[in-house]
């Protein structure tokens, strides 16, 4: 009496402890392969300037050029609001935190660009390129000064280039090393990508360097650019992106979509070559499929319409720019290139309206579900997942605040973390 009387069942324990090993294997595999977010900040955008272009001054002239262009086209948030059609109700918040982005901090990730927007050049003059490039990412990191990304996208492992490609990211790498190290926010892009076996010649290659400077082996990761029909389908028919994650043996960082190459790659004439394009569309749907879980990100392409010229010009460039990245953010794309400093506002207008319009839906339902509250949605722990991650993206881009997540939702930063099923936050 008093005690709790087992329930009847009718297997044998031999059976669950049969099964159980049978999988072990698939447990392990699911482990490795699917190793969910890595927790770590996620840049909104990508800027990309050409090694013989960048200086120390970058970043704070991009800030720079873009606070002139807001000023000069829209110079309140009523105009800004008016040319995007940013509710009225966001407006000024939306105003306010794009100035105040762009004074502190305008670009979240920059890379150096050694492959189509420097081109081919002597290898003394790349050489020289390389090797200052390195300088300034160290000193940058140094002096507090640096994006929370940075690094460079290298030439291709496609035999022209090859070597050189190889050398630059020698000299890059070498010179931070004999500078202090590598940076915690460094970021490698290797583009053109179209067999699996060039992304394990980059990650030998990186093991060589890891072993030859001391380093703990797996330090040094690389992002994808996927930019050619055969990243997406190979000539068996198979999809070639998912084997290129795999063949990164866990360096992948991100795959990133490159908009016109791919597009060209399939014929789409210039004049209708962009994001929102069937053929982008198809590419990034198989890329987000083949990166779900893998803790590899993603991120779109760019538009190469600039914001430059008369008002008129400036705001219709403005308001397709601010669509895309729309887009984009709707269908789980939460990165993007930025290719001219007056893109910037937009940018960063269209990820803070997208995060301070939905926060208070967001929120509430992230805090009924924690208190097992009703309500006219119910949400399971797949949804409580992404309301958590969709709070922890607006926080880190600077579109909501701490404060203003734990009054709507009563939960920490940490909570957070552990609804999205992330480790603790490097932020």
């Amino acid at each position: 009496m008093g005690q709790q009387e087992s329930a009847a069942t009718s297997l044998a324990d031999t059976v669950r402890e049969g099964i159980g090993a049978a999988l072990a294997q698939v447990d392990a595999d699911l482990a490795r392969r699917y190793p969910g977010d890595p927790g770590t900040r996620q840049p909104v955008h990508t800027v990309y300037v050409p090694g013989d272009v960048v200086t120390a001054g970058t970043l704070r002239s991009w800030g720079d050029q873009a606070l002139a262009a807001l000023d000069e086209h829209a110079p309140d948030a009523g105009a800004l609001a008016a040319v995007l059609g940013i509710p009225d109700a966001l407006a000024v918040d939306v105003h306010d935190r794009v100035r105040a982005k762009l004074t502190r901090e305008p670009v979240e990730d920059l890379r150096i660009d050694f492959e189509d927007g420097y081109g081919p050049r002597p290898d003394a003059e790349e050489d020289e390129a390389a090797a200052r490039a390195a300088a300034l990412v160290a000193a940058a990191y140094r002096e507090g000064t640096a994006a929370p990304c940075m690094g460079i996208r290298m030439k291709c492992m496609e035999a022209a280039v090859r070597d050189r490609g190889i050398r630059t990211l020698d000299i890059f790498l070498t010179g931070l090393m004999e500078a202090g190290g590598l940076p915690d926010g460094l970021v490698l892009t290797l583009p053109k990508v179209t067999y699996a076996e060039q992304v394990t010649a980059m990650v030998r290659l990186l093991e060589a360097f890891e072993e030859a400077r001391g380093l703990e082996r797996g330090r040094i990761g690389f992002e994808i650019q996927i930019e050619t029909t055969q990243s997406i389908l190979g000539s068996d028919g198979r999809a070639t992106v998912a084997r290129m994650i795999e063949a990164a043996e866990g360096r992948a960082t991100s795959l990133h979509y490159g908009t016109f190459d791919y597009s060209a790659s399939c014929g789409v004439s210039a004049a209708h070559q962009s994001l929102d394009h069937p053929v982008a569309d198809h590419a990034k749907a198989v890329m987000q499929v083949a990166a779900a879980g893998t803790g590899v990100r993603l991120s779109d392409g760019s538009t190469n319409v600039l914001p430059v010229g008369p008002t008129e010009q400036v705001h219709a460039a403005w308001r397709l720019h601010h669509g895309l990245v729309r887009r984009s953010l709707a269908r789980g794309y939460y990165q993007g290139w930025d290719m001219h400093p007056a893109h910037l506002p937009t940018r960063y207008a269209a990820v803070y309206a997208f995060y301070r319009e939905g926060l208070e839906q967001a929120a509430a339902r992230l805090a009924a579900y924690v208190a097992k509250a009703g309500g006219d949605v119910m949400d399971e722990p797949a949804t409580a997942k992404a309301l958590s991650g969709y709070l922890l993206r607006g926080l880190d881009c600077g579109a909501v605040d701490t404060a203003e997540v734990a009054r709507l939702t009563g939960l920490t930063r940490a909570d957070l973390d552990a609804l999205a099923g992330r480790p603790a936050a490097t932020v």
